[in-house]
């Protein structure tokens, strides 16, 4: 898999095409469904509320943060809450201004239109969408050479959500002109078991508290895995107990252990990772791109989806001269704690 950037859950738990509609279908459908995040829901449901009592679009949202949080379930949410009709791409997906110009030209007044990873998109992508965000305008550019003219169309007003996992790449431009940034910060346990509880019944599967509290301790306070993990351990409650209505403690910890899944929910290519760092180099400082060549993955994988929860969790820091196991990570692997 090196040399593909890929997000959490897909490393090791898989995603078979088939689950991406169970997963749709465990997604909260409005803010009142939405568990975690209390302060994020509030603003919005602040803001979406005023912009309905002035009958105007609501402004442009960013929300940015770690794979796997709810940034496209909340964009989802907001066409939800405004009664608008929600039209999603992706950045990678917008090659071309006339792939932008087209998907804007066809925008109906009040739609929400949702753009994931907005910081991949071009920068002459990008000059498209300022006038589109500011003036809802469009400019487009008719033929080429000196009989090239420039003509300016009026779009309806809309809504532009945007999320990224990585907002220090957006530039300083398109930023600015959303009206709300919104960090999704990771989910506390308990908020984490109240999700797995919630899809264990849309599942039709009723957990048990002890083991839906297992599930979320080792879910890096992240939904999506919270789900993923739920779904594979019903699978096992299937074969190994017969019934997969319900989901038992020890059926959990079962198929988490055959699932890789350790106790801090670490898998196998955080573990990869962190012996690496420990053990082939003393802990570090090393620079990414010899870690990456060492554990045989994207540079961009191990920045984007391992790294981010090991510095959350204290196992690992950034620094100018590389990255830096904590004495948090000696002990985990059952280290003695030196520096190289």
């Amino acid at each position: 898999m090196k040399g593909k950037r890929v997000e959490r859950g897909e490393l090791n738990l898989g995603q078979e095409p088939e689950e991406r509609g169970a997963e749709e279908s465990l997604r909260p459908q409005n803010l009142e469904e939405m568990i975690g995040q209390p302060r994020l829901r509030e603003n919005l449901s602040v803001f979406v509320q005023a912009a309905k009592e002035r009958d105007e679009p609501l402004d442009h949202v960013l929300f940015h943060g770690p794979p796997g949080l709810g940034k496209t379930s909340l964009a989802r949410i907001v066409a939800t809450e405004l009664d608008a009709q929600f039209r999603a791409t992706s950045g990678p997906a917008i090659e071309r201004p006339g792939d932008l110009a087209a998907l804007l030209s066809n925008l109906e007044a009040g739609d929400v239109l949702f753009i994931d990873e907005i910081h991949r998109l071009s920068p002459t992508v990008e000059e498209i969408l300022y006038p589109a965000m500011e003036d809802f305008q469009l400019d487009l550019l008719i033929g080429e050479g000196p009989t090239a003219r420039s003509i300016r169309l009026d779009l309806p007003r809309f809504t532009l959500v945007g999320a990224t996992t990585r907002a220090g790449l957006l530039t300083s431009p398109l930023r600015d002109r959303f009206g709300w940034s919104a960090r999704l910060e990771y989910y506390p346990v308990a908020d984490l078991e109240k999700i797995v509880a919630r899809s264990g019944g849309l599942l039709g599967a009723e957990i048990e508290g002890k083991a839906a509290h297992e599930i979320a301790r080792r879910a890096r306070g992240t939904p999506r895995i919270a789900n993923r993990l739920l779904r594979r351990v019903r699978d096992f409650a299937a074969v190994r107990d017969g019934d997969s209505s319900n989901v038992r403690l020890d059926t959990t910890r079962f198929a988490l252990e055959r699932l890789d899944v350790d106790e801090a929910g670490f898998d196998g290519l955080d573990r990869i990772f962190l012996s690496t760092l420990v053990e082939k180099f003393g802990g570090g400082p090393v620079g990414l791109e010899t870690l990456a060549a060492a554990v045989g993955e994207d540079k961009g994988t191990l920045e984007d989806v391992v790294e981010p929860y090991l510095i959350h969790c204290g196992f690992l820091t950034r620094t100018p001269r590389g990255r830096v196991a904590t004495e948090r990570a000696f002990t985990h692997l059952d280290v003695p704690f030196t520096r190289a």
